[in-house]
Formats: C-alpha cells, sequence, structure tokens
C-alpha cells in the first residue's frame, strides 16, 4: 500500500471513527443524521478511493469506485428523505408543503 493509500484510509477511518463516537451522544434521529452525513460523503470515499489506490487499476478496484460514487450520491439524498419524514412525524413541517 503507498504512503497516499494510507493517508487516504486512515482519513476516512478517522471520519468513520469521530462520527461514531459522537452519535454515542446523540439522542433525536435528527442529530443522529447529522452525523451520518460526513459517514457518507467523506469517510467511505475517502476509504474507497484509498483502496481503490492500494489495489491498483483493476476490476476490483472499479468495483471499489463505482461503490462509493453511488454512497456519496444517494447518502445525502436518504438522509433528506429520512430527516424530512421525521420532522414531519414531529410536526415540524407543514403537512401541506410540497414534499
Amino acid at each position: 500500500m503507498t504512503v497516499v493509500a494510507q493517508v487516504l484510509v486512515f482519513a476516512g477511518v478517522a471520519v468513520v471513527v469521530i462520527s461514531a463516537l459522537a452519535m454515542l451522544r446523540a439522542r433525536t434521529l435528527l442529530n443522529r443524521l447529522h452525523l451520518l452525513a460526513p459517514v457518507t460523503t467523506l469517510g467511505a470515499p475517502l476509504i474507497g478511493l484509498g483502496l481503490a489506490l492500494s489495489t491498483g487499476w483493476t476490476l476490483g478496484s472499479g468495483a471499489i469506485l463505482l461503490t462509493v460514487v453511488l454512497l456519496a450520491v444517494t447518502g445525502p439524498v436518504l438522509q433528506s428523505a429520512a430527516g424530512r419524514v421525521e420532522a414531519r412525524r414531529r410536526g415540524a413541517i407543514d403537512e401541506d408543503l410540497p414534499s
């Protein structure tokens, strides 16, 4: 594993661990969603890019990069949808507003 790949993987793991530790203190779903966002938009892409660099350009690294792109694109959308459902359930969002 090259030094660049190691740094990327270490940085990604650090983001995931810090978010996980902070999540232990979060009490509400909305706070937990805020703490999950860095994992899907920063931690996983850093880890995936580091793993892809360490394995070289193979079919496996292509699968890793595809997974990272899908997670980075769909993660925030799913978190936003879950947050909106929770806010509607709590009555923080008017039911008559468009989705």
